[in-house]
């Protein structure tokens, strides 16, 4: 987990011949704002908008829960660019999870998927976590999979919807085929077309308030603010893959929420990357998440731990909540803001919010007689 460079801001023209690279990289319209890339996609799961379309149908249809008590959505509610407004997840059984449920905004430019594992960068394996995972237990099919197949065989919405999704297989009916059509929906999911978008790469000069241009600077300076260090380039997120784009190493930060007596220094079930890899360096480090849409997010942290943006500012302007921890972050440290350049800057991530992703059909609820969550 070794920190590389702080990802600069990418200047439009370079992001134009990103873009242009990109065009050709699928058949599927992904309806992209100019000059921005295409997401990568797996040779054995390629786009196609018959397959959006039913993982949109999947992702929605709380038959995949155990007890039909849930979906994909509930945890990732459009409305909420993708999250679910809670502190941490719940499971369809009620069981409280560590972390809280990320934004799927853009996951399709995630190089590690979820809040610590370093491994897990394939979203069709994601899929099968809250499907069958039990520590937590969130939709709960594990030991049901006969089951969950009847259920969606049986669906005449399904017949109709599986077969050219899947057009070279005899029985398009299959686990792995579900999970590669809601992974297909997911990449779908894009944001490029907030306020800062516009103005930075739409020629909208007037798409900013003086108070967010403002707030950029501040946001993208090293004296100041220096956000960009763990959320960086144009996802704000720090590393990006892209169709045709290279392999880049994922950043996970230690950002000072703990520094426990004991054990460890972070709380057992929430020791970040260090659970998966059980080195002692790497306690408490956690991937920085994209800042799109971050006002709709809230609360903060992995653990919803801070519950606005104002504290969130507050707790890097104190140098971390609990700071002395050993593994804190060197980017991590007290900022020398004032109180109107605390104002701009969350002016400008305010400009990140795209409010047509909130309500784009193309990703709402397909089913008419149940209400969306």
């Amino acid at each position: 987990m070794k920190l590389r460079k702080p990802v600069q801001f990418w200047p439009e023209l370079f992001l134009l011949l990103l873009g242009s690279l990109c065009a050709s990289a699928s058949d599927f319209d992904w309806k992209l704002s100019r000059g921005f890339p295409a997401p990568a996609v797996p040779a054995n799961n390629p786009m196609s908008s018959s397959k959006v379309e039913l993982g949109r149908h999947l992702f929605y249809d709380s038959r995949l829960s155990i007890n039909h008590k849930q979906s994909c959505a509930s945890c990732h509610q459009q409305k909420l660019a993708f999250t679910d407004g809670k502190a941490r997840g719940e499971g369809t059984t009620g069981e409280i999870h560590p972390r809280s449920s990320m934004s799927l905004v853009n996951v399709g430019y995630i190089s590690a998927l979820t809040w610590a594992n370093p491994t897990l960068d394939s979203l069709e394996d994601q899929a099968l976590v809250p499907m069958f995972g039990t520590e937590p237990v969130e939709l709960g099919l594990k030991g049901a999979e006969e089951t969950i197949l009847q259920r969606v065989q049986s669906d005449a919405v399904y017949q109709k919807l599986f077969a050219p999704s899947f057009p070279t297989e005899k029985n398009p009916f299959t686990i792995q085929n579900i999970t590669k059509a809601i992974a297909t929906f997911e990449r779908s999911i894009i944001s490029t077309r907030s306020p800062y978008d516009r103005y930075r790469y739409g020629s909208e000069p007037d798409a900013l308030s003086d108070a967010a241009k403002r707030g950029e600077k501040i946001y993208f300076s090293s004296e100041k603010a220096g956000c960009f260090q763990c959320h960086g380039g144009w996802n704000f997120s720090g590393s990006v893959r892209y169709a045709g784009g290279p392999v880049t190493e994922t950043e996970f930060h230690n950002t000072g929420l703990y520094n426990l007596t004991g054990k460890y220094s972070y709380p057992e079930r929430n020791t970040g990357v260090h659970q998966f890899t059980g080195l002692p360096e790497h306690i408490g480090k956690f991937r920085a998440p994209s800042l799109r849409n971050i006002v709709l997010t809230a609360p903060y942290m992995h653990d919803g731990s801070i519950p606005t943006l104002e504290e969130v500012i507050d707790h890097y302007r104190a140098g971390g909540r609990s700071p002395g921890n050993p593994n804190q972050s060197s980017i991590v440290r007290k900022l020398q803001i004032t109180d109107q350049e605390k104002s701009d800057l969350i002016e400008f991530l305010k400009s990140l919010t795209d409010e047509e992703l909130l309500k784009d059909p193309r990703w709402s609820n397909p089913w008419p007689d149940t209400p969306s969550p």
